[in-house]
């Protein structure tokens, strides 16, 4: 199956009409149904009613033009980008962090690039913290948000660190401990708990939820995958939970610093060999945003 196959089917099936499609496309009739004979032999299925006179599209005809318009678009799609890319010079940088709590921050990054990086293409990706490490160190990103602990501190990679985050008790807005300034780890014995995957989240953060899971009773304690679900069941009133205070909005919910537990250190990490003159430059920009 090629494109040329493709086109002479999605020709043939907006135009019901072969001598149409051969016009359209610049060849010869003969081409457009020798292109569609080949298709179909290749599916082992009819896509076309044919008669001397008409021309419509089989069950078959009808499921497969959906995905050729798809198919067919997503290749245009590709080239138009590449030759834009090649014609105007554009610069993509391979962005990767852990969850959607981290675009928060990262989006007042992107907006200062808008207006010091000409031609910025920023490509992020948004997966889950082993995924991410992979990812960085088969070279498939240059630049890793995260928290210090579950970043890859090595000698070949520079850390910069961007900002103090509080590790938080959260509760609804509504909730009796949303007026409190803090909270101590002894109020969250008598509480119960929403506990996020250790895939997830920090070592430290980790230590403590399930540090304070022991205490209580099995009904007491929930899990999910997530920090975006755990906010979730907090919100409809299953417990509390121990997340990072995130950048942005808080979403009817109220964060509150644990006394005793110090901030995490958010920031972001890449290859100190790269000789990549955009990824300096961005790491500038990261660096100016988050300084006070």
């Amino acid at each position: 199956m090629n494109t040329q196959q493709l086109e002479s089917f999605l020709q043939v099936a907006e135009n019901l009409n072969f001598a149409r499609a051969a016009e359209v496309l610049n060849v010869t009739q003969s081409a457009v149904s020798r292109q569609i004979q080949t298709l179909e032999e290749e599916l082992g299925a009819k896509l076309f009613f044919r008669t001397t006179r008409t021309v419509t599209l089989t069950p078959e005809g009808v499921i497969f033009l959906e995905h050729a318009k798809q198919v067919l678009g997503q290749l245009r799609l590709a080239a138009a980008r590449v030759q834009h890319h090649s014609s105007t010079g554009a610069r993509i940088l391979r962005i990767g962090c852990e969850s959607e709590t981290d675009l928060d921050f990262l989006c007042t990054v992107l907006a200062a690039c808008r207006g010091e990086i000409q031609a910025f293409h920023p490509y992020l990706r948004i997966v889950p913290h082993r995924a991410l490490l992979n990812l960085f160190f088969q070279g498939e990103l240059e630049v890793l948000f995260g928290f210090s602990e579950g970043l890859p501190l090595r000698n070949e990679v520079d850390f910069v660190p961007l900002r103090q985050v509080p590790l938080c008790c959260v509760v609804p807005a509504g909730d009796p401990l949303a007026t409190r300034q803090t909270v101590n780890e002894e109020t969250l014995f008598r509480q119960q708990l929403v506990l996020c995957s250790a895939y997830a989240l920090p070592a430290r953060v980790v230590e403590l939820q399930n540090r304070i899971a022991q205490r209580l009773y099995p009904e007491q304690v929930h899990l999910s995958e997530s920090p975006q679900v755990v906010r979730t069941l907090v919100r409809a009133g299953y417990g509390c939970a121990i997340l990072p205070r995130p950048s942005g909005g808080t979403e009817g919910l109220a964060y509150l610093p644990l006394e005793g537990v110090p901030p995490l250190t958010y920031g972001l990490c890449y290859a100190r060999t790269s000789d990549n003159g955009l990824l300096r430059r961005f790491v500038e920009i990261a660096r100016t945003v988050a300084a006070p």
